[in-house]
């Protein structure tokens, strides 16, 4: 709350914790494995962007990027698990040492990008009207936010997405 202060702003009225929304984020991976569009791979669940595009054709309508251009290893680390470049993890087998959950494909815990979907999903409904935050989000993780969450639910997932530049203070 400190750092909103010399801005004369309300403090926000939620700040979740994907600790506490880990039943959610289980669910939605379910959600999104049941309509085709993820698949397990050795305890790792993986969104499958090829089947999401083919049936959507949205993949990239946030950020303008067409997948099939993705370099495979440019952004993160080639994996043997995965079916397709540009597929994302839904949920991630923990190693030893690591936090995990129980869930339906072993121990584990949240993807990056599927914790943010659950939590706002579940304090704010589907569609909420603002999603935002800086441009360096807009790929992949907003993108990602999207795709998932219109996977598992059929319905847009933010109204109106602002994106800002960097902030210095």
């Amino acid at each position: 709350d400190e750092d909103f202060a010399p801005f004369d702003l309300l403090p926000a009225e939620s700040e979740p914790r994907v600790s506490q929304h880990i039943p959610q984020v289980i669910s939605l991976i379910e959600n999104i494995v049941e309509r085709g569009m993820a698949y397990e791979s050795e305890g790792d669940v993986y969104f499958d962007v090829p089947a999401y595009h083919e049936e959507t054709g949205a993949y990239g309508k946030l950020s303008g990027r067409d997948y099939t251009q993705l370099v495979d290893g440019a952004r993160v680390s080639p994996d043997e698990r995965k079916r397709s470049a540009p597929d994302f993890a839904l949920w991630k087998r923990s190693g030893p040492g690591e936090p995990a959950w129980d869930s339906p494909w072993g121990a584990g815990r949240p993807g990056w990008h599927i914790e943010c979907s659950a939590m706002s999903t579940h304090v704010l409904g589907q569609p909420f009207d603002i999603h935002g935050g800086g441009m360096d989000l807009i790929f992949p993780h907003h993108e990602n936010e999207i795709a998932q969450s219109e996977a598992a639910f059929g319905k847009s997932f933010s109204r109106f997405w602002m994106h800002n530049g960097f902030v210095n203070l």
